[in-house]
């Protein structure tokens, strides 16, 4: 769907969508969007998978769930079924790989015993599916609900049959209802002690998603729509402070990744009273100018701003109407962009802890770019303020 913000006075030859406020460079807007195309698609491995980003030193060879979901979703967008289908396929075979491991959490959750963190599933794999060798802060289960949102749809908007990732789609389903109310680390490999309301949100998301989507048969549909209640039901009686969404349950700070549970989560409507707090909470402690920070405590690379957070800011703004402070967003995204199109994880021109930018650099040097996952969030919001149409047409 896409935001249509208030007409601006750009004429029709502009190149600048009718809705774009007056001002925009909408060349340079759209061009990258192409380029970002371009750069998701010139890196996807045969196998199908998304590297997060082909050249930084800790995510070289590898693929998340997480990612390349929301990489999936604005190839998807672009109108680039064939690769989007080429990702899901990939998580499909990755997961199948591991049915019987599946099977084994599930069959322990349901006696009432607690797999190991270790037995359980990773958050990323080698390209070609693989666990990989190198250690990693790696039980996640945000990125399993993020696929089945992801592919029903990426299914929906292009038509595609879902049973061609039916094996996969049960085997995350199953996953998703037998591991959701474990603590995991966050989607930045943090604090696996707690429950994170982001986390909650994608599982959420997912099953929600995939309920709806008429490929499971009735018991699992039930089952996903019953977890998802229950998640729901925790969240608001748990994960909620002052009004707002916070970054796990018992706490009272936000998180960058928060407003994933509105949009394109669907825990909460876009005008739901907590919702428009989450936003304004989101905006108030972590943008600035346009740029997001993930949480105010951050230290990783001296606590930048992202790119894919502005654009996921970006985009429940659209959907709340805000569509002023979207293009602002947008445009922050785009001026990050090196001389080569190539869109970086973060940026140090606001940092929260300068003092520990330096020791990551010694220890993994430059920041990832490009990533890709800043990219497909580039195609998305894009998409949400009328550019796409511009690129494809």
């Amino acid at each position: 769907m896409t935001a249509m913000p208030p007409t601006s006075p750009a004429g029709e030859d502009s190149g600048v969508p009718a809705s774009a406020p007056a001002g925009d460079t909408s060349a340079d807007l759209v061009e990258l969007a192409r380029r970002s195309h371009q750069v998701i698609t010139e890196h996807q491995h045969p196998s199908g998978a998304y590297p997060a980003s082909p050249t930084f030193s800790a995510y070289r060879g590898f693929a998340w769930f997480r990612d390349g979901s929301f990489t999936a979703e604005g190839i998807s967008r672009y109108g680039d079924a064939e690769s989007a289908n080429r990702f899901h396929d990939w998580i499909c075979g990755v997961l199948s790989a591991r049915g019987e491991q599946i099977r084994e959490v599930v069959q322990a959750t349901a006696a009432g015993e607690e797999t190991p963190m270790e037995r359980m599933l990773p958050t990323r794999f080698t390209l070609d599916g693989d666990d990989g060798s190198v250690p990693w802060w790696d039980f996640q289960t945000d990125g399993y609900g993020m696929w089945l949102w992801a592919v029903a749809t990426h299914a929906k908007r292009h038509g595609v049959d879902l049973s061609r990732w039916r094996a996969g789609i049960e085997l995350c389903h199953d996953y998703v209802v037998s591991a959701w109310h474990r603590p995991c680390y966050d989607w930045w490999e943090e604090n696996v002690e707690q429950r994170h309301v982001s986390t909650l949100g994608a599982l959420y998301g997912g099953l929600t998603a995939i309920a709806a989507a008429g490929v499971l048969d009735d018991e699992r549909t039930s089952r996903a729509a019953q977890t998802a209640g229950e998640i729901r039901k925790l969240v608001l009686d748990e994960g909620v402070s002052g009004g707002h969404l916070t970054k796990w349950l018992g706490t009272d700070a936000v998180d960058g990744s928060l407003p994933a549970c509105i949009v394109p989560f669907g825990l909460l409507d876009v005008d739901d009273p907590i919702a428009v707090a989450t936003r304004a909470a989101v905006a108030r402690d972590l943008d600035v100018d346009g740029g997001v920070h993930r949480f105010r405590a951050d230290v990783f690379y001296g606590g930048g701003q992202w790119l894919l957070l502005a654009a996921l800011l970006g985009w429940n703004r659209a959907a709340a109407g805000e569509t002023g402070a979207a293009w602002q967003h947008l445009r922050w995204i785009a001026a990050q962009a090196t001389d080569d199109g190539e869109l970086p994880e973060q940026v140090p021109d606001h940092l929260l802890a300068p003092e520990h930018r330096q020791e990551w650099l010694d220890r993994w040097g430059p920041v990832a770019t490009p990533l890709l996952w800043s990219h497909g969030m580039y195609l998305i919001l894009a998409d949400e303020l009328g550019l796409l149409p511009e690129v494809t047409r």
